[in-house]
């Protein structure tokens, strides 16, 4: 299988880029394919100009090398922290790059884009791995965790991607160097769960 990977996190030695390497390390011990992209080291452009909208606009050979390996990925694995209950804005543009209307959804024949798009990802999951500073409790009860009805309702159902587990590692700014060995565990073990060999 081909894995794409992607990292949304600025700071290089943070905890996002261990889950990062846990990841890509996990997959390609098992023999998988791995499409890595770190956004904030590659200075992926997250601005959608307007030219760039339609369907079958001329896309920049970056945006399409990302395209056609979304398109082409049979899972895919987003890593980010919660910043204010949403990704990081670079990676909030990735998304308005990348899955886009051709290589990640259509409408139907006549529906003119007001109805509910078509998945067309060949991926059938997607693992979303998450870390914050706010305890789970107050993100349930205060915030409604936004960061669940964004990637699984508002992304990856809306894409064909009905396999989705996300996992939030929390509190990180307080957490010990065992709860994090802990934490790297659990991500090795979720990657082996879904994309086995």
């Amino acid at each position: 299988m081909h894995i794409s990977v992607i990292l949304g996190h600025p700071e290089k030695g943070s905890f996002n880029h261990a889950i990062a390497d846990t990841v890509v390390g996990t997959l390609r011990s098992s023999g998988h394919g791995v499409f890595f992209h770190d956004l904030y080291a590659e200075q992926f452009d997250p601005i959608l100009p307007s030219i760039e909208i339609a369907r079958d606009a001329y896309l920049d050979p970056v945006i399409k090398q990302h395209c056609d390996e979304l398109a082409g990925a049979d899972g895919i694995v987003i890593i980010h922290p919660n910043w204010w209950g949403q990704p990081p804005a670079i990676l909030k543009g990735w998304v308005d790059r990348i899955i886009r209307p051709g290589v990640a959804y259509e409408f139907a024949e006549g529906d003119g884009g007001e109805g509910v798009p078509v998945g067309l990802l060949k991926a059938q999951t997607a693992l979303v791995f998450n870390t914050s500073n706010t305890p789970r409790q107050r993100e349930l009860e205060v915030f409604g965790d936004p960061l669940e009805a964004l990637w699984k309702n508002c992304i990856f159902d809306l894409c064909g991607v009905r396999n989705f587990y996300r996992k939030m590692y929390e509190v990180v700014v307080t957490s010990t160097f065992e709860q994090r060995r802990g934490w790297l565990e659990d991500v090795r073990e979720t990657v082996n769960k879904y994309f086995s060999k």
